[in-house]
């Protein structure tokens, strides 16, 4: 990778207390041009930048001895507030990539990190390039107990830095992805880590109020408006002023609040139903679908001009079966919180629970694991909790025909099963998971035959001596 003459002249400086990393990472900037030096504190920095000035861009870690790497971007933001500066950190949630960004880092960069990525990150930093424009804000931090985005696979990393970002930037966002996925902690997260913190966050599901009440819930109403209608109602859209609205399940909303809401983006005011007086609001807007919009607006159901007023950034987020890595983290969580608060004996899992856990399809996705895990908390009887406790909580439906799992759910089950045998010592995995694999198809074929094994061959697209070499003779033959 090369850096023109200027860049190449540039100052980078490294602070990491790992000496490894700082090495590293030092001699990849350097082989590329840069002047480096390398630092194991915050105070080792401030020392230097009281004796020579600052670089022109700085990389820092944020877990270090003394002052961690935030309280030194807090005080370099503070004396040298053009300085670019790279956050890393091998904890990337939500908290420390928004606090980065809140904080004026110009980006969050997750360890393990390839080096190419880091060298493309200091070209496109330093003056002359992008520039790092400090992004600050209040201090929104996420209220004690409430749940939150947990996940350390790359598709959650990808997601806490789009968080951290756009939690600055006053902008609609659109969260996609399947129910049960986490999109109300998504809105959450970009809520809590915003300027706007400090504001209501007011949720609604537009799918769970009747059409006919839900213009009333979203801009409220006057006493007499209709039938009913005693006293005055506020709306969302008046209790989230100053804050943040999320409008989960947009999809089902009916065409005529459509345009309402349409205008409410666009001009921030509304009349509540049945009134004269014009309300203002200053309301950020995420909404939320499981939906394919653009389907929507192509059948009419959806407008386009809505669409694009919500999908300034889209937010997509991978169901849990892309990230199964991420189930044992999160299913600990889960059981942790659920024996706390059902005041029972703590429980764990043990690591052929995990297996099974991860080799579940989770059509139902993290809110699936989530009411697996409490009913294991309730009803497990050990305090270990084994892969039969697992079965037994799942109900089996992964084998059930028709559970909308996915197709790719048994081969991670024989992969669990082949890295558990393999863990005990076992040997000849490959003539035994073939015979199961082979006992376990035909089988099926016979029985969705009634026994007739001519029509189960064909259907499996082997000879009908196939089949009854593999079954051996005990089974009666039609």
């Amino acid at each position: 990778m090369s850096i023109d003459r200027a860049s190449a002249s540039a100052q980078v400086w490294v602070v990491d207390d790992d000496r490894s990393v700082r090495f590293v990472l030092s001699t990849a900037l350097r082989d590329v041009g840069y002047a480096v030096d390398g630092f194991d504190s915050a105070d080792a920095v401030m020392r230097a930048l009281d004796a020579r000035g600052a670089p022109d861009l700085l990389f820092t870690d944020v877990r270090m001895p003394g002052d961690d790497g935030l309280a030194l971007l807090e005080r370099l933001k503070s004396s040298h507030p053009q300085l670019p500066v790279i956050v890393m950190s091998a904890y990337t949630d939500v908290a420390s990539t928004a606090g980065a960004f809140r904080g004026g880092a110009h980006e969050f960069l997750s360890k393990p990190f390839d080096l190419d990525d880091a060298i493309a990150l200091a070209a496109r930093a330093l003056p002359g390039e992008e520039g790092g424009d400090a992004r600050p804000g209040d201090d929104g931090g996420e209220p004690a107990g409430r749940p939150r985005l947990i996940g350390d696979t790359p598709a959650m990393r990808a997601l806490f830095r789009a968080i951290g970002r756009l939690a600055q930037a006053p902008l609609s966002v659109l969260i996609t992805g399947e129910t049960g996925t986490g999109k109300e902690l998504v809105a959450h997260a970009l809520h809590h880590e915003s300027p706007r913190a400090r504001k209501p966050f007011v949720a609604l599901n537009t799918a769970a109020i009747p059409a006919e009440l839900l213009e009333s819930e979203l801009f409220g109403h006057e006493a007499g408006a209709f039938t009913g209608a005693s006293r005055r109602h506020i709306g969302r859209f008046e209790q989230a002023d100053g804050g943040t609205l999320f409008l989960d399940e947009i999809g089902d909303m009916p065409l005529p609040l459509q345009t309402r809401l349409l205008r409410v983006l666009a001009e921030g005011e509304f009349f509540r139903v049945g009134g004269r007086e014009l309300i203002r609001v200053d309301v950020r807007v995420i909404a939320a679908t499981h939906q394919p919009l653009e389907r929507l607006v192509a059948e009419g159901r959806f407008r386009a001009d809505l669409l694009h007023r919500l999908d300034v950034v889209r937010l997509p987020l991978p169901p849990l079966r892309e990230r199964r890595a991420d189930v044992p983290q999160l299913a600990e969580n889960f059981l942790a919180t659920a024996t706390r608060r059902l005041d029972t004996p703590g429980k764990r899992f043990s690591p052929a629970a995990l297996e099974a856990l991860q080799a579940h399809a989770w059509p139902g996705n993290v809110r699936e694991l989530e009411n697996v895990c409490w009913r294991l908390a309730a009803l497990a009887p050990g305090d270990v909790i084994g892969a039969a406790d697992v079965e037994g909580a799942l109900g089996r439906r992964e084998a059930a025909p028709g559970d909308g799992g996915s197709d790719g759910e048994w081969d991670a089950a024989l992969a669990a099963w082949a890295r558990r045998r393999l863990a005990e010592g076992a040997e000849g995995l490959h003539a035994q998971a073939r015979e199961r694999f082979d006992k376990a198809l035909l089988e099926a074929a016979l029985e969705a035959t009634q026994g007739r094994r001519a029509e189960a061959a064909a259907r499996l697209g082997v000879g009908r001596n196939t089949v009854t070499r593999k079954l051996g003779p005990g089974r009666r033959k039609r």
